[in-house]
């Protein structure tokens, strides 16, 4: 009776094992990042980008590349994937995966297109969106991103200028340009706050070598008139005014407006910002698609 009891035993834990064993089975789903073919998966993913959902569409990708290394698909997705991050607020990951493609695939029917999107990774980096919604000013933060935006859209000017790309990529350097000015104006101006009158003049200088046709020209001439006269130097004070004058000759400097208490470079935006409004500021309205707060 011992004996066929322990055999009794060895049957049932035997028995428990399969059915826990065909459970397992029954009751395992399928991952389709795993078993999708490659036509499929890379349907999947696209579709998700198309329909906002990022993180899917980044997933997806992202097994299509390690499942299938090689192939049009692959090249496609990589390009796509690069895009998703961008969309997902990942610029790092972005620009990883542009940065790798452009070294991978340099003859790439769509390489110009990858360079664009490099430029607006960057673009979106210094002017985007959380800047926007809470009002803040741009131009009083760092440059590093807005000089690599205005690089990279300068590059793919000169490797494609034919590219369909290359219209828009030259109205955003336009942008990034003033965006430019505009900050070297926020310095001359803190340094005219300050009274300290040759770094202002310098800077103003500054303004029209380094940018010229800027919208802020009138703007750093006003600068320097002002702080070559306040340093005694009436020839150098005469000549920003009268460049002013024949150019510029509705700017408020010329009317007395400065450096009074709401001179026009004082005057701030509504509440919760923290820019300044500048003459040049009301020029953009003659720069075709320029504008502060939007880009396309």
């Amino acid at each position: 009776m011992t004996r066929l009891s322990g055999i009794a035993r060895i049957t049932l834990l035997l028995t428990l094992v399969l059915l826990l064993s065909s459970c397992g089975r029954w009751g395992k789903r399928e991952d389709p990042l795993e078993t999708l073919p490659l036509e499929s998966l890379y349907a999947e993913a696209k579709g998700s980008l198309e329909g906002g959902n990022v993180t899917r569409a980044q997933r997806y990708y992202q097994r299509l590349i390690a499942r299938f290394p090689y192939g049009p698909y692959t090249e496609q997705s990589q390009i796509e994937l690069a895009y998703a991050y961008y969309k997902g607020n990942k610029p790092e990951d972005a620009t990883s995966a542009v940065n790798r493609f452009i070294r991978t695939y340099p003859a790439h029917p769509q390489i110009d297109y990858v360079y664009y999107l490099r430029g607006l990774i960057n673009f979106d980096r210094h002017d985007g969106t959380l800047l926007r919604m809470a009002r803040l000013d741009p131009t009083q933060r760092e440059q590093v991103s807005l000089r690599q935006a205005f690089n990279d859209f300068n590059d793919l000017i000169q490797r494609y200028p034919n590219s369909r790309y290359a219209a828009d990529a030259r109205a955003k350097m336009v942008h990034l340009r003033n965006q430019m000015a505009r900050h070297q104006l926020n310095v001359a101006v803190f340094y005219l706050e300050r009274r300290a009158w040759v770094a202002a003049a310098n800077r103003g200088q500054h303004i029209i070598e380094q940018f010229p046709q800027s919208i802020y020209d009138a703007d750093a001439l006003a600068v320097m008139s002002e702080a070559y006269a306040r340093l005694g130097q009436d020839t150098l004070a005469g000549d920003a005014r009268r460049v002013l004058e024949l150019n510029y000759p509705e700017h408020p400097y010329l009317h007395g407006d400065w450096p009074a208490g709401r001179s026009w470079w004082r005057k701030l935006s509504p509440i919760g910002s923290d820019k300044r409004i500048y003459y040049g500021d009301n020029l953009r309205a003659q720069v075709p698609g320029e504008a502060l707060d939007q880009h396309g």
